[in-house]
């Protein structure tokens, strides 16, 4: 008897704009082989990044920080946008390293990612439904200990022991 083959997950295609890297947008499509995380779309993905941004350049603390690494917002919020569509619709639309990014930065602290977060889930109970705005605060804690334990990691002095 032939062996069984497992079974096929199902596939969804998932149109989307795409961005080259010499900066032009396209359309085409993603073929995943997961369904998105929690269902919320493109547009609230969109809406809620815009949100989360414009209250970071008023925030005391965080706004002079962000103003120091982002000259252009309209392309930083695209990418950040392209972000959490891969990480929440999983349209595998994004190419960036938030790690390095932030890890490169020398002025990023572990102390900053508490207010980061706080400010965060401050404007998804503003912007989403209780359900989609808990399931992707879930999403940017994890994301958020991660970058704060590599920012930790960056600043160890070398042959020093790992604090967790």
């Amino acid at each position: 008897m032939p062996p069984r083959k497992a079974p096929v997950s199902k596939r969804h295609l998932e149109p989307h704009r795409k961005t080259r890297n010499d900066g032009a947008s396209f359309t085409g499509a993603t073929m995943t082989a997961f369904p998105p995380r929690f269902f919320v779309t493109p547009e609230q993905i969109d809406a809620q990044v815009a949100a989360f941004y414009a209250a970071v350049r008023q925030h005391p603390q965080l706004g002079p920080l962000f103003a120091r690494h982002v000259t252009d917002w309209p392309a930083h919020e695209e990418k950040i946008g392209r972000f959490w569509r891969n990480a929440i619709l999983r349209e595998g639309v994004y190419d960036g390293s938030p790690m390095l990014a932030h890890r490169q930065a020398g002025d990023v602290t572990p102390d900053h990612f508490p207010v980061w977060l706080d400010l965060f889930d401050t404007t998804l109970a503003r912007t989403l439904p209780p359900e989609a705005a808990a399931a992707w605060s879930a999403i940017a804690h994890r994301i958020g200990r991660a970058l704060s334990m590599g920012v930790t990691e960056a600043r160890r002095p070398e042959g020093s022991v790992p604090r967790f």
